[in-house]
Order: structure tokens, then C-alpha cells, then sequence
């Protein structure tokens, strides 16, 4: 498809979750001199773009995605004079900052929301959604995206309030074009103290059913997921089109959106020429391990339903515009533990899962440690948890029958504070975090696994990323790897994820073993040179002539520059 060009099309992104990035102050805690101080590891990397998570003020009950205040940076973190170094350093590279902009909800310890309790029949109150029970019960039976009653009573009154997440994070009204003007100001006012877009949370919840209807539970608790009562895209999708027109678009801002149930056909509406956003994240291989009744059912990850998950999702995707290709976020277990089977979950098991990934059309956003191979932790016991949502799974495994060596092994498959542990920078004591005791244990692995070891050793995952990175915006490769299409290659195989990005200048063949055994595959095109492998000297000749067997290894992937035709 022709498209027109944006100035984030060929970037590569990067998330900081900055709790757990680097503590400067001995407090445990990463802060944003923490960041600014890795600034220049980053552009080694090839990053150009940062996304950061919350560092709004906020009690923390979700992780700061219950904020308190959007004007203000958590002292936790440091102050928005920090910020704005943060900002300026970050521009003096050539890279750009997008903050997470949580609008759902907010924090019942926003002043909003304590003036609403103040008055629960007041202006306040409806900027959010207070609704009088039925019968000395709740106005509906949802159940809320982290387990019991999307309701909690307003104390004094006959009144409950409504959260989609924690109760303490009271979903806000987007009916209110009061609230909306608070909203559209506040967005503007990051904009132009210079942030160049936002990665938008759980943006699709703002489309509510407001007649809030029970369901048909779906639960032994008599409840149903809040899930269902969003409503149709044509709602969605006139609330964001007032977003984009009133903050995003007046700034060529660029915007990735946490979207999840998009109905069928409705792709264009988010990604398309003249979507909602820039570009929304590709979640479709994560959600090959949601359970139907929770983590404890969850299926294990099988190869060929990921690649055809992955192919599909891409062949979609490039039909209206760009996805943005994740392995893991700040929501999801790393992926080297999820996506690769235990004898792949190696050095080199982990650069071929990279290259697939980041080599897919679209734009790739690496988040903090994937560079390294940092992988899931080893828990002993649910007290170790901080994550609101892995508590809740362990009660539903409990509940369920697990003993609770099973259910702990369930929250040690699928836990959000895999993702949230310290970044290993070093063998040092707590990885060399932070000189305090960290706020969320330390993989035990980081003596193994950490930056510095693998800036010495030119074989490592860390080194091999930057050499990935590097190819994908090389002069003479970006525009293939950004504008060229995906085109899916020997699907007949068992344990093979291969494509081509091509153009009709360049075809690049991308081919990975993701089995134990050695594989032969028969080239289609005639290759002019290698451009990476994980496994051999880019010196050796892997092959040359159509027809000609190419021979991978387990867990082998190279890319090849084949001839066009």
C-alpha cells in the first residue's frame, strides 16, 4: 500500500519502566537520574524513541497508573526539573519522549474524585460514574479486570462508583465535556513543554455502555467481565476522534495505543491513514495464553499457532498501516521465558526471537533487559509479589483446586513483576540497581545475566541487539525494513518462522529453527550475502543458488539479501 510518510516510521522505541530501571539515590526505587544517566547506553542500543511509564504523582496501588496528579512528577522519581533535563538531554541525541497517558481512569486520590465524595451529588461526582444501587445491591454484576465488583459504595450515600481496574482507580465519564476540557489541557500542556506523543492505556474502556447492564455471569461469583460492556467502535471511535482532533493531531504527535477487542473490519479506524493513532500494539501472540477462567487454564504456547498468530497479524496489519511488535511490556512475563521452549531458552534461542521480532513490519518497541535476555524469576512464595493482578490470579488458582506449589508455579509463568524486576546492569550486589534494597526482588540470575558482562563479550545478546537495531536503520536496508512488505515463507514446515520483507528494490529473507533438530530448507530466490546470523560468522557462505539447500541449525536464525526475482 502507499502510505504517507511519518517521522516515527522508522524509529525504534524502547520502554523504561522507571521503578525498576536505576536507582541513584539509594532509595530502591529507580529514579529519572537513573535514566538520564543511561541516555548514551540507549543510543548505543539504536533507540530512538523512549517511552516511559507512569511518573505521574500517585499512591502506587497499580503502579502508578493510579494517578493522583497529571501536572506532577512522583518524588519517588525525582522533579519535574529533572524531567525537563531528562527532556532536553534526551533531544541533544536526536531522541524523542512519549509519556503514558492513563485517561480511563485516575486515582481516588485525585482531587476530582475527593471532591466528588465531598459531594457525591455535585459537579465532581459526575466526572465519574455515580449510579444508585438496585435493592441494596450494586447497579450491575461486572466484575472488574482485576477481580470482585466493578462497584464500591460512596460512603454515606446509596450510591456506588465505577472502576474497571482497582477500586481505588474510579474509571472517569467521558460523557462530561467538562472533564474532556480538563483532559484536552492537560494532554496539550505535555505537548508543548515538548514530549513528542503518548503511549494512550487501556484507551478502549473509555467506550462504556452507560446503562450499565448486568450480563449473564460468566463466573461461580455470579459476576461478568467488564469486558463485555464496551461498547460498539462507532462510540470508541467518535470519543477518539475528539482525542486526536483536539490534542494528537495539532502536534504530528506520535501516539501507540494499549487497544484491545477491536472488532472485526475495525483495524483501518485505529492504524489507517487517518486513524486514531499512530500505531497500536500487536498483542495477538500474547493472548494465546489467556485462560478462560484465568491463568491457572492457560494454555501452553504451541510454535505453529504463534507463527500463523504472528502471520496473520501482520498480513493485516500492512492492508491500513503499522502495528507496533513487542516480545514483552511491562505487563507481560519476559518473553524468552514465554515464547521460547526450555532448550531455546539460551543466548542464542534469544537473538533468533529478536530478529523475528524486529525485523516484522512495523514499528518494534524493545522493552528494558529484552537487550540482555533477562528472563522470568524464580518466586517462593506469593508474599513476594507486588502486582495487584498476579494476587487476584493466585486467589482464583486457589479457588480453583491448586495446591499452592501449582498455583505459585501458575503466577511464576504468567506474572506482570517478571517484567518489573530490577534491570541487571551488573554482577555487583542487586545487580547493581541500587546501593538500598530494591523494591521488588532482584533476579538471582544477574550474575549470569547483566549488562556489563555483556558489554565485554562481543557475542553476547546484548552486542548481537545492537547489531540487529543497527541493520533494520541502516542506509542502505531501512526503507525495506519500514516500507517493504511481509510476505510469510515454508509455513509447510514444523518448527520454522520465516518471511521475506521486500520491495522492488530488496528482498530480505528472514528464517529461523525454532526446533531441537537441525532443518534444510530450499531456497526460492538465489542469495547475494548475509546480513546477520546468531550462529555463524557472517564471513561463511550460506548458500547461493535457488534450489540449493540452506541448513539451520537449532535455533538458528540468519537474515539473507536474496536477488529480486
Amino acid at each position: 500500500m502507499i502510505m504517507e510518510r511519518k517521522w516515527w516510521h522508522d524509529k525504534v522505541a524502547y520502554q523504561i519502566y522507571p521503578k525498576s530501571f536505576l536507582d541513584t539515590n539509594g532509595d530502591g526505587i529507580g529514579d529519572l537520574r537513573g535514566i538520564i544517566s543511561k541516555l548514551d547506553y540507549l543510543k548505543e542500543l539504536g533507540i530512538d524513541i523512549i517511552w516511559l511509564s507512569p511518573i505521574y504523582k500517585s499512591p502506587f496501588v497499580d503502579q502508578g497508573y493510579d494517578i493522583a496528579d497529571y501536572y506532577a512528577i512522583a518524588e519517588e522519581f525525582g522533579t519535574m526539573e529533572e524531567f525537563d533535563e531528562l527532556l532536553a538531554e534526551a533531544k541533544k541525541r536526536d531522541m524523542h519522549l512519549i509519556m503514558d497517558l492513563v485517561i480511563n481512569h485516575c486515582s481516588d486520590k485525585h482531587e476530582w474524585f475527593q471532591k466528588a465524595l465531598a459531594d457525591p451529588d455535585g459537579e465532581y461526582a459526575d466526572y465519574f460514574y455515580f449510579r444508585k444501587g438496585k435493592n441494596g445491591n450494586p447497579p450491575s454484576n461486572c466484575r472488574s479486570y482485576f477481580g470482585g465488583s466493578c462497584w464500591e459504595p460512596v460512603p454515606g450515600t446509596d450510591k456506588y462508583y465505577f472502576h474497571m481496574f482497582a477500586k481505588e482507580q474510579p474509571d472517569l465519564n467521558w460523557e462530561n465535556p467538562k472533564l474532556l476540557g480538563e483532559l484536552y489541557n492537560m494532554i496539550n500542556w505535555w505537548l508543548d513543554k515538548g514530549v513528542s506523543g503518548f503511549r494512550i492505556d487501556a484507551i478502549i474502556n473509555i467506550g462504556k455502555n452507560t446503562t450499565f447492564p448486568s450480563y449473564e455471569p460468566d463466573g461461580t461469583d455470579g459476576l461478568a467481565g467488564c469486558w463485555r460492556m464496551i461498547d460498539s467502535m462507532e462510540t470508541v471511535g467518535k470519543l477518539l476522534k475528539d482525542l486526536k482532533n483536539n490534542t494528537f493531531e495539532k502536534y504530528n504527535a506520535f501516539t501507540v495505543g494499549e487497544v484491545f477487542n477491536i472488532e472485526e473490519n475495525a483495524l483501518e479506524q485505529f492504524i489507517g491513514e487517518d486513524g486514531h493513532f499512530s500505531t497500536i500494539f500487536d498483542f495477538s501472540a500474547h493472548c494465546l495464553s489467556d485462560g478462560e477462567h484465568g491463568w491457572y487454564d492457560a494454555p501452553p504456547m504451541e510454535f505453529k499457532r504463534w507463527r500463523k498468530t504472528i502471520t496473520d497479524a501482520q498480513l493485516e496489519a500492512q492492508k491500513c498501516g503499522f502495528k507496533a511488535n513487542i516480545i514483552e511490556n511491562h505487563d507481560e512475563p519476559r518473553g524468552a521465558s514465554r515464547f521460547l521452549p526450555k532448550y531455546a531458552q539460551t543466548p542464542a534461542g534469544t537473538k533468533m526471537l529478536g530478529t523475528v521480532n524486529l525485523l516484522l513490519r512495523g514499528i518494534p518497541f524493545i522493552y528494558q533487559g529484552q537487550e540482555i535476555g533477562m528472563q522470568n524469576v524464580i518466586w517462593d512464595s506469593i508474599e513476594e509479589y507486588d502486582d495487584i493482578s498476579t494476587k487476584d490470579q493466585y486467589r482464583i488458582a486457589r479457588e480453583a483446586g491448586l495446591s499452592d506449589a501449582q498455583a505459585l508455579e501458575v503466577c511464576g509463568r504468567m506474572s506482570r513483576d517478571n517484567a518489573r524486576t530490577p534491570v541487571q546492569w551488573s554482577s555487583e550486589k542487586n545487580a547493581g540497581f541500587s546501593t538500598g534494597t530494591p523494591w521488588l526482588k532482584v533476579n538471582t540470575n544477574y550474575q549470569a545475566i547483566n549488562v556489563e558482562s555483556q558489554e565485554k563479550d562481543a557475542d553476547s545478546v546484548l552486542h548481537y541487539y545492537r547489531r540487529l537495531v543497527a541493520l533494520r536503520k541502516s542506509a542502505e536496508y531501512k526503507e525495506v525494513f519500514t516500507y517493504g512488505e511481509f510476505i510469510p515463507a515454508y509455513e509447510d514446515t514444523d518448527t520454522v518462522m520465516a518471511y521475506y520483507r521486500a520491495d522492488t528494490e530488496k528482498r530480505i529473507l528472514v528464517a529461523a529453527n525454532f526446533g531441537r533438530e537441525a532443518v534444510e530448507l530450499a531456497l526460492d530466490y538465489a542469495v547475494k550475502g548475509v546480513l546477520l546470523a546468531n550462529q555463524a560468522d557472517l564471513s561463511v557462505k550460506k548458500t547461493h543458488k535457488t534450489g540449493e539447500l540452506l541448513k539451520l541449525e537449532s535455533c538458528e536464525v540468519v537474515v539473507l539479501e536474496c536477488e529480486c526475482s
